[in-house]
């Protein structure tokens, strides 16, 4: 009796398969985690710039009197609750189409540089507040009010590690955007022409066509009419 080939056996695919599939939800754990981390970091800095004030016999001084500490807590809240969102969608098992990748990619961006601008624009002004500037007359504030410039600094930094994390997820969200493309394909035609394309090459149309058979038959071409 002779011995049937099966071939491949059934075993071996459900294997692959579920290795994929194992492979697919460690990432989007990670990811998810990775979203989640700074939803609890700016809201900790927000949390410290809000509750940032105080009063002493130069006066009282508040994070709302500076507009950098203003925009310090509200791009916190708004990158608070764009990583809240962005985890739980991230979190659902479903296949990602390219308008999802590319929205991902867009904010991940655009956040990344909003979280970055207020950690600056603030350390900024922390700056003026300990040095001073005697050209605008401006004096070292953090003398007199030493326990709001602590806060500030907490708050500042905090938004700084923030940072850190939108850097990553911009990376991830770019390599979810563009691994999704194709290798470009390079093909030659006609006398030494290529032309490059990314992914499957389209048909030709019909003025490639015609070109194509004007280059094909040079001698055609100058034929006395």
């Amino acid at each position: 009796m002779e011995k049937k080939d099966e071939g491949n056996p059934p075993m071996a695919v459900t294997g692959s398969r579920d290795e994929n599939e194992d492979v697919k939800s460690t990432m989007r754990t990670a990811e998810t985690m990775l979203r989640l981390v700074p939803v609890a970091l700016c809201v900790s800095a927000l949390v410290v710039m809000l509750k940032n004030t105080q009063t002493n016999d130069y006066g009282s001084l508040s994070y709302s009197d500076l507009g950098a500490f203003r925009y310090l807590v509200n791009a916190n809240g708004i990158c608070a609750g764009y990583s809240l969102l962005s985890a739980v969608i991230v979190a659902m098992p479903r296949a990602w189409t390219m308008p999802q990748a590319w929205t991902f990619f867009l904010l991940d961006q655009v956040l990344t540089y909003v979280i970055l601008a207020a950690g600056t624009v603030s350390t900024e002004v922390l700056y003026l507040a300990n040095k001073g500037d005697t050209s605008i007359a401006w004096s070292a504030a953090c003398v007199s009010f030493g326990g709001f410039c602590h806060k500030a600094l907490i708050s500042t930094v905090i938004t700084f590690v923030a940072v850190i994390f939108y850097a990553a997820l911009s990376l991830v969200s770019s390599y979810k955007l563009f691994s999704k493309y194709d290798a470009p394909v390079v093909t030659q035609s006609g006398e030494g022409i290529k032309t490059v394309t990314l992914g499957s090459p389209p048909p030709p149309s019909n003025l490639h066509l015609h070109l194509h058979a004007k280059l094909a038959c040079p001698a055609h071409n100058n034929s006395p009419n």
